[in-house]
């Protein structure tokens, strides 16, 4: 079982920059992807930010692409997700995951809880 557990969150003005913060915990070893989703209340969850931990790449959603950075430390098991240039529409609930197999977006085994992240123009 593996865990994640968001912090960093919270409300900002237009053009600063935030970042999130995701704790893994459990068994770890075998996790492919770490990510980073987001979900305004009505819509759809997207996918924000994936890092394929085994090849060390990352992909991004066009919406965030030049803006996000996400980040994976191995030894601290954190994912992080810098934001920075933040606009309104980037308002969301945000939740960390990760998958034990392949892919971009798809297949995600576990999930956090969500943070919420507001920004204001």
């Amino acid at each position: 079982q593996v865990r994640l557990v968001e912090s960093g969150g919270g409300s900002v003005q237009a053009g600063e920059t935030l970042t999130l913060s995701c704790a893994v915990s459990g068994y770890t070893d075998n996790l492919r992807r770490v990510a980073w989703f987001r979900q305004v209340p009505g819509k759809e969850r997207e996918g924000v930010a994936v890092f394929r931990t085994t090849v060390f790449t990352t992909y991004y959603a066009n919406s965030v692409k030049g803006r996000f950075t996400i980040s994976h430390d191995n030894v601290k098991n954190m994912v992080s997700l810098q934001m920075n240039s933040l606009k309104s529409e980037d308002t969301a609930m945000y939740y960390c995951a990760a998958s034990l197999y392949g892919g971009t977006w798809d297949n995600f085994d576990y999930w956090g809880q969500g943070i919420q992240v507001t920004v204001s123009s």
